[in-house]
């Protein structure tokens, strides 16, 4: 069975970048400890949540009967690889500058390894075909955000603006265009190993519905902790929506509309991922990302060696 690819095919492949964090300061977004940590809540996330995109993944290979979409499903695999470690280096980074996220992080390796592992939790009677076509619905919605977010950062005006780090802004922008480039993936992923099921569609609601409401709680809760956290505020700050949309008037996160216009969207029956964001764009970052770059000379000269 094939998948149909309303693109014409563009090769995915990891690209093994590195950053260097020893100049980079918590609050990476100069006197914008909000914006910094609503951010910053990607890096409690992806760790645990991309290491499990790749395990999910090479459970569901067998099923995969598309020679392209084969291709396509591997440089996925490494490039969320790639993803989790870099976020997992900012992680100890933020550890070494009095910042713990462990008890947050906890919480997110429950979720991915226990609660969405290789079984149904709780000995749930769900048969192993169907529980696996779930979870691939849910990477299917939530790599619809990361979609949307990737296009939005790398075309944020507002955070050059602010004087942000340049190493962290090279990190979300480079992860932001991967997310782009590899937009279709998951989705076609799910669509393949449904078949012909006539719940595919129905499942593929039931995996937004469970994940747009799940991360807005997690992110809510991520930024929360960051900031009650965060050694450097003295009061302690709360998380406050006023805050928050102050940072977002300025250009620094995106809006509330942007995210929400991309459930409906992801609902059509019509839908594909490769409506979302420039591939053209995300390309043209990655031509000039200072860490991607160094990533493509460092395999040139090993070519060459």
């Amino acid at each position: 069975m094939s998948t149909p690819r309303p693109q014409e095919p563009h090769p995915i492949a990891p690209r093994r970048v590195a950053f260097d964090w020893r100049e980079t300061p918590l609050h990476w977004i100069p006197g914008e400890p909000t914006a910094t940590h609503v951010i910053n809540v990607l890096h409690l996330l992806l760790p645990a949540g991309e290491r499990w995109f790749v395990k999910v993944f090479k459970e569901a290979l067998p099923l995969v009967r598309d020679d392209q979409l084969l291709k396509d499903v591997k440089g996925f695999m490494g490039q969320e690889a790639t993803h989790s470690v870099q976020h997992a280096y900012v992680l100890d980074h933020l550890a070494h500058q009095g910042l713990d996220t462990a008890p947050y992080t906890r919480h997110v390796d429950f979720l991915f390894e226990y609660l969405l592992g290789g079984k149904p939790p709780f000995g749930l009677p769900v048969p192993a075909p169907e529980w696996l076509r779930f979870r691939l619905s849910l990477i299917a919605a939530i790599e619809q955000f990361t979609a949307v977010l990737g296009n939005w950062v790398l075309a944020a005006d507002g955070l050059d603006r602010a004087d942000p780090d340049p190493v962290m802004l090279d990190l979300l922008r480079w992860h932001g265009a991967e997310e782009v480039e590899h937009r279709s993936v998951a989705f076609d992923m799910y669509q393949h190993t449904g078949g012909e099921d006539p719940a595919r569609y129905a499942r593929r609601v039931l995996g937004m519905a469970v994940t747009a409401p799940v991360l807005l709680y997690l992110w809510a809760w991520g930024a929360a902790y960051l900031l009650r956290h965060d050694p450097q505020l003295a009061d302690r700050s709360r998380y406050s929506l006023r805050e928050h949309q102050r940072a977002v008037r300025k250009g620094l996160l995106p809006t509330w509309r942007e995210l929400g216009a991309a459930i409906p969207r992801y609902l059509r029956r019509s839908y594909h991922p490769s409506q979302e964001g420039s591939l053209r764009a995300a390309l043209g970052y990655l031509a000039s990302s200072p860490a991607a770059r160094a990533a493509a000379g460092a395999v040139g000269r090993a070519a060459l060696s």
